[in-house]
């Protein structure tokens, strides 16, 4: 479409089509904008595991928790490390989780079954690393006069 169709301005009347003041699908400022995710604050929590389905729901946060766990095995053996796979099935003697630890290369897998306890020990990696920080961090940055600002992410230590 063109002209007054396309909601382009008659300049000879002054007026716009009648759909001019339409949202413009082209124009980011008026798209629809889809919530971010809320993560949870997990470092240093110790959940209790009263039960099967709490033990459930802790093991799936420590999955996508992105610093390291120590787990406390049934007969008193620690492990802390990098929770990096799980495998639920019906009854917890068969399901599984696999983490890296932390002193060593091996993939390590422990049953549902044998965990007596968890606890979200490591630094949270991914913690104030959102695009909404990043931004914030840049216009003060802008703010306050630096120069030479660029689109490369912080070093993560």
């Amino acid at each position: 479409m063109t002209g007054k169709e396309a909601g382009h301005l008659d300049h000879e009347s002054g007026t716009t089509a009648p759909h001019a003041g339409a949202v413009n699908p082209v124009n980011p400022e008026n798209l629809e904008v889809a919530p971010g995710t809320a993560h949870e604050q997990l470092e240093g929590w110790i959940p209790a595991l009263a039960g099967e389905e709490e033990l459930r729901l802790a093991l799936e946060k420590a999955f996508d928790y992105r610093g390291d766990v120590t787990i406390t095995r049934k007969d008193g053996s620690k492990i802390e490390g990098y929770l990096f796979d799980r495998r639920s099935a019906a009854t917890l003697k068969d399901s599984v989780v696999r983490l890296y630890p932390r002193n060593s290369n091996d993939k390590v897998a422990i049953s549902y079954a044998d965990i007596a306890a968890l606890a979200f020990t490591g630094r949270d990696t991914a913690a104030g690393k959102s695009w909404e920080a990043w931004m914030k961090k840049y216009a003060e940055k802008r703010a306050a006069g630096e120069k030479d600002l660029s689109l490369h992410p912080e070093p993560l230590e």
